[in-house]
């Protein structure tokens, strides 16, 4: 068993070596090619420019390296799983030659990839081709030593040189095959990360700020959300306010006034009009409750999420299976959004989902607070402008915070809802 699992740790490890050298190959071939003839390309567009033509090739150019920019990401992210951000500015739909032109060279991320050329067809070239060499060469120095000497040295003065050992007869040849083993056994060992390093150096230059140009935008984004989703927040307030307790608490008032004055003529009619008070009293208490309650859950305070879920749960009129897996407590604002995202997907899965029964899954795993809410319902939930999803999209996305949905027709319906967090 133990031999099978190192005989299979050998078979993966020659793979992944040898896949490397074959990738750092391919992009060797093509890396060259591309980068100086799209650099050739950029720089004479940009000589055109003030002629005029340049106006109509630059913009095409500059695709094209976009294009190529693209590839190398794809690249990136399907051989050695590294992300390379890209933030480009959107172009002014149907504008003059001259002002898209500007509007692309202004464009720090097209800048960023016409800069990367120069760099993609030197340091580039060699990080890719290196893996390739490291694995290729030795071949040479073993076929010597199996008698490929012979075609290269001649007669008795010919010497062949292999890397820094002088070739000029078997024993010689032996000496060079020593050296390219110790070359295959480093470049094992190597090709891989010097593969990684190609990438690494094409993520420094082409991503450059481009991940916290991204940042920014989302932060923006959120930050324009919350403050909508806040003033949204107090108007449903005031509305509640304005329309029913302060309406019960005037009419309330108004029930009183008339009874000082009919509590000597006519008590009967002021029994009847103080009953009216204490049922509006309490009409307008519950009321001043539930609002509360929606403006923050006063068991979220006292017991935390689990328990505040739990008891959401309860007021639902289907039956709500909860788990819930916490360690301790998330940061008050941390709580409250996901305590109200999980009220706004329950509350969709009554109204629409046409399920029998729901399952609510919270723990908190990898510095994450996950929930999953699970329907037997009939699906078709899609996150789309006006619905109740996005709507918690966005009170996630305050908190850096995603939301997955999984719905095809038929069911069932899988939402997961992630924020980063600690747990105190």
């Amino acid at each position: 068993m133990n031999t099978d699992t190192k005989s299979d740790d050998f078979r993966d490890r020659a793979r992944a070596v040898l896949l490397a050298g074959v990738q750092g190959l391919v992009l060797a071939l093509v890396v060259l090619p591309c980068s100086i003839a799209f650099f050739a390309l950029t720089l004479v567009s940009l000589a055109l420019v003030p002629l005029g033509i340049g106006l109509v090739t630059t913009p095409a150019v500059l695709t094209g390296v976009r294009a190529l920019a693209d590839a190398r990401r794809r690249l990136a992210a399907q051989w050695c799983g590294i992300r390379i951000p890209a933030v480009y500015r959107p172009l002014p739909a149907g504008a003059h030659p001259l002002t898209r032109t500007f509007a692309l060279l202004r464009d720090p991320q097209v800048r960023r990839d016409a800069l990367w050329l120069p760099v993609d067809m030197t340091a580039g070239f060699l990080t890719a081709l290196l893996p390739a060499v490291l694995l290729l060469f030795p071949v040479e120095g073993l076929m010597l030593a199996a008698g490929l000497w012979r075609a290269y040295v001649r007669g008795p003065g010919d010497t062949y040189w292999y890397a820094f050992v002088p070739v000029t007869g078997q024993a010689s040849a032996f000496v060079a095959a020593a050296l390219g083993a110790v070359i295959l056994l480093a470049g094992a060992r190597l090709a891989p990360r010097l593969l990684t390093a190609h990438f690494r150096l094409t993520r420094a230059v082409l991503g450059g700020d481009a991940e916290l140009a991204e940042r920014v935008r989302v932060l923006t984004e959120t930050r324009q959300d919350a403050v909508d989703t806040s003033a949204a927040e107090l108007r449903r307030i005031e509305r509640d306010l304005h329309d029913g307790a302060q309406a019960r608490l005037v009419a309330m008032g108004m029930d009183l006034g008339t009874v000082e004055m009919l509590v000597e003529h006519d008590p009967a009619q002021a029994k009847k009009l103080i009953a009216q008070a204490r049922r509006n009293s309490a009409e307008a208490l519950e009321e001043l409750r539930d609002l509360v309650r929606g403006i923050h859950p006063p068991v979220l305070a006292e017991r935390g999420l689990g328990d505040a879920v739990r008891a959401l749960a309860l007021r639902l009129p289907l039956p709500v299976e909860v788990t819930v897996e916490l360690a301790g407590r998330a940061d008050a604002p941390v709580e409250s959004a996901a305590y109200f995202a999980v009220s706004e997907v329950l509350t969709n899965a009554v109204k629409h989902s046409g399920a029998d029964r729901v399952l609510v899954d919270v723990h908190h795993a990898d510095g994450r607070l996950r929930i999953i809410v699970t329907d037997d319902g009939r699906g078709g939930a899609v996150i789309g402008a006006g619905s109740g999803l996005a709507g918690v999209e966005r009170r996630l996305g305050t908190f850096d915070g995603v939301l997955a949905v999984g719905s095809p027709a038929g069911g069932p319906t899988m939402v997961t809802m992630e924020i980063p967090c600690v747990l105190s």
